[in-house]
């Protein structure tokens, strides 16, 4: 664990943070994503269309993703280490760097911070309908900087934070597992009507390994907005506790909660997908309205977030 540390991750979040995700390069969730569509359609034929049917499909699918690609990972990097060890370290390094998104995140997200400060109106909302599921043809400028910083400060936790803790806990092959479970809930752990039954392993799962790392990078993103300028810890602490759990799903609240308080804003709200407004609680007090500098403001905090998780990791290292 400690060792991993110092020569794999510590370096893999440097890499994130000096590289992040150019899209020329072969990515494992892109692998994972093509996966889930072969297999969703093995199963879909396989299993009886009927709820059962589609429940045991569900969750053959969820367990089989993460043994895939976590215990591929692992039989990669024994095969590997026989031939070099300077090759498992290579390709161990590379991979865990692909983990995380946080420069990835911080680029998309400011993607939408620029055409709105040039008061470009539709060109920031085409680029933030690449990172929201919500229609944002009819949002307005507070409405399309809003939806990037929730995005921000919700996906802290599943595409930073929590990789971060995986991997420190079990290497490479935890961190795919992970990984996997993730995906699996982005493309098919939806509640409508192709996914109610089918997907609902993959959301139930997704769950609970994202149980103890939102929590934990809710209660980390107050202490980063106590040192960050621009922002307020004291406040942060306030909404996450008070917040932290007005949401349908048991983990998404917490960081986007204590990102609303660490800004001073109110996030959330309703939303309309596919031309429906889906009812949701607002997060946070409206002191003042979201504004696109709060976007930068979001991915500080989540640096902070995850450079707090490093520290912690390091200390835990050198301990053990």
């Amino acid at each position: 664990m400690a060792h991993f540390f110092w020569t794999v991750l510590l370096p893999a979040a440097v890499l994130d943070l000096l590289l992040g995700d150019p899209h020329w390069m072969p990515h494992p969730v892109r692998w994972m994503g093509r996966t889930i569509s072969v297999l969703e359609r093995l199963l879909r034929r396989l299993f009886p269309k009927t709820p059962a049917g589609e429940r045991g499909a569900g969750i053959v699918l969820a367990l089989a993703l993460p043994i895939l690609f976590g215990g591929g990972s692992a039989l990669i990097l024994w095969g590997l280490g026989q031939v070099s060890p300077w090759l498992s370290w290579v390709v161990q390094l590379w991979f865990t760097y692909q983990l995380l998104a946080a420069r990835s995140l911080q680029k998309e997200s400011m993607a939408v911070c620029y055409p709105l400060k040039k008061h470009d109106l539709d060109g920031a909302r085409q680029a933030v309908s690449r990172i929201v599921g919500r229609d944002t043809q009819a949002l307005d400028e507070t409405g399309v900087a809003k939806a990037a910083v929730e995005t921000v400060a919700e996906n802290t936790c599943d595409g930073v934070t929590a990789p971060l803790i995986f991997l420190f806990l079990g290497g490479l092959p935890a961190g795919m597992a992970y990984k996997a479970v993730s995906t699996l809930d982005s493309m098919v752990g939806y509640k409508n009507e192709k996914y109610r039954w089918f997907g609902w392993a993959s959301a139930r799962l997704d769950d609970v390994l994202n149980f103890i790392p939102a929590r934990l990078s809710g209660l980390l993103m107050c202490i980063g907005a106590a040192l960050l300028p621009g922002c307020s810890g004291r406040h942060a602490w306030k909404i996450f506790w008070r917040d932290r759990r007005k949401h349908a799903s048991p983990n998404s609240a917490h960081t986007e909660a204590a990102c609303a308080g660490a800004l001073e804003v109110q996030l959330a709200g309703d939303a309309s997908y596919f031309g429906k407004v889906v009812h949701k609680p607002t997060l946070g007090d409206p002191i003042r309205p979201v504004e696109p500098e709060d976007i930068p403001r979001a991915c500080w905090l989540m640096y902070a977030t995850a450079a707090l998780f490093l520290l912690l990791f390091a200390g835990l290292s050198i301990w053990l």
